[in-house]
């Protein structure tokens, strides 16, 4: 089975033709990133002006790259849920007409779902159930997936997700928009015990995150650095914010193992590609001898691929868009957006 997806939850217009869940037939992405970091981070307006802009196209040149006709592929798939409210209707609209202009079964998608459907992609054995920690710009949790459509959250942040936090602090440091990779670049040589940094813990939450006072505290950091003139080593503060990340979501994630018995281990979301989490985890899995999925950069941040993959799933379980699906900012990873028909 073919399915084209489409994916614009956020700053990237993506479109892929994904074959049976598991190949990659066409992946393309038109990236809205050097437009957004003038303004130190995603202006909504502007990326859902630039979808509109850009989705006929990335989906002409996914079918090119997919040696296709648009009238080939078996279904339709688009990102419905969750994400900016305006971008995600463009993708979701566009890909619901031509889903019925086709005569073809329309799929909406869970954005995290795809995320950890990612995995599938680089790993055909990889099978439910397993566990996911989600880490991306806008969620950060640990998920129980019972089955490809079956999600249990265990836990969660209370507030800021790691990805938003490594935007806030890169744009404290100077280096802007996106922070991520930035903030993983300045990090190379640093001293993680440069800065002593908080490291939160939720009570009775053991697998529960909160990074809004490790964002505040390196805030707060730098304004005191330079309201009495000092220099900051910059390297060193990164590499030790990585580290102060990396030992709240590792951790948790042991703990689920722990409470689970779940052998199989993901990681998912844009965090994934982070160089300090991907050793960090590497190392719990061995001395916790589990199995570890960790995708491939490529297939860390926004992508419709993912989208594609996990839209094969929902396809076999039934879960089907109408002329009346609507698009939604947010959306628990276990709630069928198919369903949210308001």
């Amino acid at each position: 089975m073919k399915i084209l997806a489409i994916e614009s939850s956020c700053d990237e217009t993506a479109a892929a033709v994904i074959e049976d869940g598991r190949k990659i037939l066409s992946n393309i992405i038109d990236s809205q990133v050097e437009t957004h970091a003038l303004y130190g981070g995603v202006v909504p307006e502007i990326a859902s002006r630039r979808h509109m802009e850009a989705v006929v196209r990335v989906t002409e040149c996914a079918l090119e790259q997919a040696g296709m006709q648009a009238d080939e592929v078996d279904a339709v798939a688009a990102t419905c849920a969750p994400g900016l409210i305006g971008a995600v209707l463009v993708g979701a609209n566009f890909g619901k007409s031509l889903a019925f202009s086709l005569g073809k079964p329309f799929i909406p998608v869970h954005h995290i779902r795809g995320h950890i459907a990612a995995n599938y992609l680089e790993f055909p054995d990889l099978k439910p159930p397993f566990l996911t920690l989600v880490a991306s710009g806008g969620h950060s949790l640990i998920v129980l997936v019972r089955d490809y459509t079956d999600f249990e959250i265990l836990g969660g942040t209370r507030d800021d997700a790691a990805g938003e936090a490594f935007d806030k602090v890169a744009r404290v440091l100077g280096v802007g928009y996106p922070g991520g990779p930035k903030i993983d670049k300045m990090a190379v040589g640093g001293d993680p015990n440069a800065y002593k940094l908080p490291v939160s813990h939720v009570k009775d939450a053991p697998m529960d995150f909160s990074f809004s006072g490790l964002k505040t505290a390196v805030i707060n950091l730098a304004h005191n650095a330079e309201q009495k003139g000092e220099t900051i080593d910059k390297s060193g503060l990164a590499a030790s914010f990585c580290r102060a990340v990396v030992d709240t979501l590792v951790p948790r994630l042991a703990h689920a193992i722990d409470e689970t018995g779940v052998k199989d281990v993901v990681c998912a979301g844009g965090v994934a590609a982070n160089s300090w989490l991907r050793q960090a985890l590497t190392d719990m899995a061995k001395s916790k001898r589990v199995q570890l999925y960790l995708p491939p950069l490529s297939l860390c941040g926004d992508n419709a691929a993912m989208i594609g993959a996990q839209a094969y799933y929902e396809f076999l379980a039934g879960h089907l868009g109408t002329t009346a699906q609507n698009a939604f900012a947010t959306a628990e990873i276990s709630e069928e957006v198919c369903r949210k028909i308001r």
